[in-house]
């Protein structure tokens, strides 16, 4: 029986190559269930030895037209047989056929395109695809690079470039429903839909979110798309049906961020870089970033001196471990020497022997917090009583944001020595704070405790060791708000309800920065001018916009 189907079959060829010439031997390679095997190798090209010499133009059209033709009629093994490598064609022809679901493809303006630049010694001809996949219909440009060997036997050049241009060899196409990764994450303010992209000075922070966060929600469309090895999203090449991103939502208060945008830019800053952030003082939440500058993110990047700002921690320390209250002794005069330096107050502070510690903090003497400073909080060259206030009330250390976002720790010094142990008590010497840490500070007052800021909602916060003690926190808040209402902080946010601040300037090379740090019944803020002549006419004018935003 098997000896007589073989006989018909037989039979058949021979009418077949009678009235089908040469076609035909593809429709009998068919009908016989030949492998991928070599039928550019049957036709004499033999890869081992390739000419450089690029076929005619019509030689490359004629074979990428009988190429077209097999694989259209879905002919994959007469295909692949038509390249350099069928093995590897006919493998890759039948996973683009099974992962979009192909039902039917077909090709069009076949054209030479001259000598490839892609592969030396080939010409390239060029085509249109339009495939029907799972979804809907799909179009594309395409192109083949036609080699021949030397015996003038041509083949098609195989490349998973074949199936769609610039595919990698560890890649393939997919249709349906579009895989994970084939559309980022958006990452968002509070609100659940605004873009932190769109913010000029968040950029960089949501795309490191994106990479390290986790997105919820979403709905995925459908179309084609490019899977690596592990079958996750490449890219996404068609789109049929838009789906909805998975978001990552973060603490930022879209309207804050807005006017955070803006205040760092406000005229009175004179285009000096400037950094500013915002914080819910209650939980810790990051309300607004925003920054200027060449130099990357200062507002919780940027390490500098924080001038008269420390004076709030070296209050807390005066308070706490010294026991003193703002009624104690704080002389303000002119200059003073402390361990052979001689410091000076800025312009514009008034001596006055007799001011206690909440005059001094109201206009900001030096020499006030120096004298107190360095006679209750240093012992025996031991220096380390700001550093240890710092981190025990105010959560100074290592802090995770969340989402990967970098952010530069703060720092005082142990172990200062000469004239550092006195001037760090003024936020000079080795002392080195961001604006995100000054805000902290302000928020620890206000909330009379530590929280520490993040800017993912359930991101781990970490405690300070000690809570900050009502009493200390009481004598803080009356004292900022002095410093606010008829203080050095005055001009830019007396009249402002509820607000608490200090300012700060700190000496750097031969300029120097403005800093002000406040709070009012809702946020806490901090800001830096680099540059900046005083904190109330730079970071003053920074801190003022959001306070009335907030």
């Amino acid at each position: 029986m098997n000896r007589a189907v073989k006989i018909g079959i037989a039979g058949t060829t021979t009418a077949l190559l009678v009235l089908g010439g040469i076609g035909t031997y593809n429709l009998l390679h068919g009908l016989t269930g030949g492998s991928a095997g070599d039928r550019a190798q049957d036709a004499g090209f033999d890869p081992s030895t390739v000419s450089t010499t690029p076929p005619s133009g019509a030689e490359a059209v004629k074979l990428t037209r009988t190429f077209l033709d097999h694989w259209s009629g879905q002919n994959l093994d007469g295909a692949a047989g038509d390249t350099d490598a069928p093995d590897t064609a006919a493998q890759a022809l039948r996973q683009y056929k099974d992962g979009l679901r192909l039902t039917k493809v077909t090709f069009g303006e076949v054209l030479a395109a001259g000598p490839s630049s892609a592969t030396p010694g080939a010409t390239k001809v060029t085509f249109t695809v339009t495939a029907r996949v799972a979804g809907g219909s799909w179009s594309y440009p395409s192109a083949v690079a036609v080699r021949k060997s030397t015996n003038g036997a041509a083949a098609v050049h195989w490349n998973n470039s074949v199936l769609y241009p610039g595919l990698g060899d560890d890649q393939s196409l997919t249709a349906g429903t579009l895989p994970a990764g084939t559309s980022d994450a958006k990452v968002v303010a509070s609100d659940g839909r605004t873009d932190l992209a769109g913010f000029d000075s968040l950029r960089d922070i949501a795309g490191t979110i994106r990479q390290n966060g986790t997105a919820t929600g979403g709905r995925p469309g459908t179309g084609v798309a490019v899977v690596d090895g592990e079958g996750a999203g490449v890219r996404t090449l068609k789109t049929f049906k838009k789906g909805s991103a998975p978001v990552i939502r973060t603490t930022i208060d879209a309207r804050l961020q807005t006017a955070a945008e803006s205040a760092v830019k406000d005229p009175h800053v004179q285009g000096m870089p400037a950094g500013t952030v915002a914080l819910d003082w209650s939980n810790g939440h990051i309300l607004a970033v925003a920054h200027t500058g060449a130099d990357g993110d200062i507002a919780i990047n940027g390490i500098k001196s924080p001038g008269s700002t420390m004076k709030i921690i070296t209050s807390a320390a005066l308070f706490d471990r010294a026991g003193l209250t703002p009624a104690s002794p704080a002389p303000c005069t002119p200059s003073l020497m402390a361990n052979s330096q001689l410091f000076h107050n800025d312009p514009g502070v008034r001596p006055n022997p007799r001011s206690d510690l909440a005059q001094a903090f109201a206009v900001s003497c030096n020499t006030s917090f120096i004298k107190d400073g360095f006679h209750y909080l240093v012992h025996d060259g031991d220096a380390s009583a700001l550093h240890d206030e710092a981190v025990d009330v105010f959560g100074m250390g290592s802090w995770s944001i969340g989402g990967g976002v970098a952010t530069t720790d703060p720092s005082i010094p142990t172990d200062a020595q000469g004239g550092d142990q006195a001037a760090q008590f003024i936020g000079q010497g080795r002392v080195t704070a961001t604006p995100l840490f000054m805000a902290s500070v302000a928020a620890t007052v206000r909330n009379a405790g530590f929280r520490q800021p993040v800017i993912l909602p359930g991101q781990r916060q970490e405690s300070a060791p000690r809570p900050i003690s009502p009493r200390t926190a009481g004598y803080l808040r009356s004292m900022m708000h002095t410093a606010a209402t008829g203080g050095t902080a005055a001009p830019r946010l007396g009249g402002l309800a509820g607000v608490g601040a200090k300012t700060g300037t700190a000496e750097e090379g031969d300029h120097t920065n403005g800093w002000l740090t406040a709070y009012n019944a809702h946020i806490a803020v901090a800001a830096l001018v680099e540059g900046g002549t005083s904190g109330v006419d730079s970071a003053g004018y920074v801190v003022r916009r959001l306070l009335t935003t907030g």
